[in-house]
Formats: C-alpha cells, structure tokens, sequence
C-alpha cells in the first residue's frame, strides 16, 4: 500500500468514528508477519522467532517471521512503512535503525516519522574477534599491529549502520587506528568470512560467537559491555583491556508502521511484556548473554530518541560512511 493509500484508509477509519479500543480484543483475527531486515541466523531472526512462538502462543495466531535482508535494514524496515497499519505487519528493529539515522538521512523512510514503538526486546553485548591467523595475543597488541599497518587490516560487519559497523567505527576513533571496514549483506556471510579468515576482525553478538570463540575457531580480545559477560567470562571486557570508557550494545525491539491503533500498540506491549518477564524466557537468554528490555511504547519512545542523539554523535566524531 502507498503511502496515499494508506493515508486515505486511515482517514476513512477516522471518518466512521475512529477505531474502538473494543476492537483491539479481537485483534489478532488472522496471522501477523513479523519482518526482520536482517539474515537468517542473525540475534534479529533468533528473538524474533522467540517472541512470535509466544505470543502465538498466547494470542492464537501465527505469527509468522519474515528475513528480509539488505542495505543495512532498509530493505525490509521500507517494506514495513509501506504496510497498512493495521497490527498485522511489525518490524523487528535494533540500534542499526537508530544509527541509520544519521548514517543514511537520504533512506526512504524516518524512523520516528513512519513507525511508531510498540516495545523493546532484549539486548546483549558484543565481543570483538579476530582470526587465528592475526599475530597479536590480545588487545593492546592487536591495536599496535593496526596501528603499524594503516588500512591493510580488515574488519567485517553485516552493512552500514548496523551495532557491528558502528562498533568498529568507535574502537577505530577511540584507538587512532585505521582498519578497512567490509561490510557484508548479513551477519551470516560476514561471520563465515571471518571464520574463513577472509577478513581479520569482526565484532558480533556474544549470542551468537560464543560456540565459535569456545571452539577455538577465532580469538576474542575482549567484550563490549560495562562489565564481563557470563558466557565469556575469561574474556576482558574492551576497557579493561586497553581502550577505557570503550562501551557498545545490540538491542532489539518491536515497531509497526505509523497510523497502527494504540490499543493495538497497548496490547502488543502486554504480550511482548509477558513473554519477556517469563522466568524460562530470562534464564535462557541470560545462558545467551541477553537480558530483557521492558518499557512502555512511550518509555521506548523515549528510548529511541536518546540513542538516535547517541548515534548521531558517534557518526558526527568517527567521520562514518556508508560504503
């Protein structure tokens, strides 16, 4: 549906009185497409299919997952703003959405213009790997081999914009070194480069490079968090191993085009809700290395906002392009 279109149908809604918070009870009244801008395989794809088993679950109807990956989310966050805003097509969004931005301002779509925050999810730290074949033990020793060797080393990510990109851009401005970045489709071609040793570095959710790291396939120099993740836990956080005050996240959350119905948005957050504060739910994601975000829409909101500020500066010091 065109952004026209879809205007008129919301305004003909208006025109026959509005839409009943009475309705949202019979909502969902058939299946529910949850779309993921990212590859399979990916953080995005594995909670999605967490939450939407739930709330199918709960609410008696598919809700069924989509990947749609490509140009740093855009790809399938534009699929989503064109939707009708009816509560049957949601986004499952991270901090790339916030990051693009600043990073991608000729994007077709604003993020706070054309969605509205239903709830966040979860979200994790990073840990930053390099190949075996890299000859540097740990941190400060990788950032002096960078730093003798300007641009001839190389760090993965799954496209611009994304929590694995702007990572590396803020180790990169915080350390003076310049490594190459080389973006990929998604996180799946970037992690099996990297595993290839095809690339020298990536940064990627502790979630999902842990059994790499622990296989002794690639070498982690150090997490991103404030504080040591229980999953590597022999692994240095970054600002203790050499860059301090160094600190960066990937978060997750739900979005559905502008125009969906509050009461819609409102019972979508008491599902996310209940699913995140489920006692099985929280002990499986914290054996991940995950912990549950819950807010309400207007506390996301508000979320959303300070890490668009956040970003904005990040891009503004890094000098970050899109490629």
């Amino acid at each position: 549906m065109s952004y026209w279109a879809r205007g008129v149908a919301l305004g003909a809604v208006l025109a026959f009185g509005g839409f009943s918070p009475a309705a949202a009870q019979d909502y969902p009244a058939k299946s529910v497409k949850i779309i993921v801008p990212f590859s399979a395989g990916g953080p995005a794809d594995v909670y999605a299919r967490v939450v939407g088993n739930y709330l199918s679950e709960a609410l008696k109807q598919p809700f069924i997952i989509e990947d749609r990956p490509g140009a740093g989310s855009v790809i399938g966050t534009e699929a989503v703003a064109k939707s009708a805003p009816d509560g049957y097509t949601l986004l499952m969004m991270s901090n790339t959405h916030t990051t693009n931005e600043s990073l991608m301002p000729n994007k077709p779509f604003k993020l706070m213009d054309d969605f509205v925050p239903v709830a966040p999810v979860n979200y994790s730290d990073l840990v930053m790997v390099i190949h075996p074949s890299v000859p540097a033990k740990d941190l400060k020793e990788f950032i002096a081999l960078a730093k003798s060797k300007p641009k001839e080393l190389t760090y993965a990510s799954s496209g611009p914009g994304t929590p694995y990109h702007m990572a590396g851009e803020l180790f990169k401005a915080m350390t003076q070194t310049d490594i190459t970045h080389v973006p990929y489709k998604g996180s799946a071609d970037a992690r099996n480069d990297m595993l290839g040793g095809h690339v020298n570095m990536m940064f990627d959710a502790v979630t999902t490079m842990a059994p790499n790291v622990e296989a002794g396939q690639l070498k982690a120099l150090g997490t991103t968090g404030d504080k040591r993740t229980a999953v590597l836990g022999n692994v240095p956080t970054i600002a203790e191993a050499g860059v301090p005050g160094y600190s960066a996240t990937i978060w997750l959350g739900i979005m559905a085009p502008k125009g969906t119905p509050q009461p819609i948005v409102d019972k979508l957050n008491a599902e996310i809700r209940r699913v995140l504060e489920r006692p099985d739910v929280t002990e499986m994601w914290a054996k991940q290395g995950a912990a549950p975000l819950i807010m309400t829409p207007a506390e996301f909101k508000a979320y959303l906002d300070k890490d668009i500020a956040k970003w904005a500066e990040v891009v503004k010091i890094s000098g970050a392009k899109v490629q």
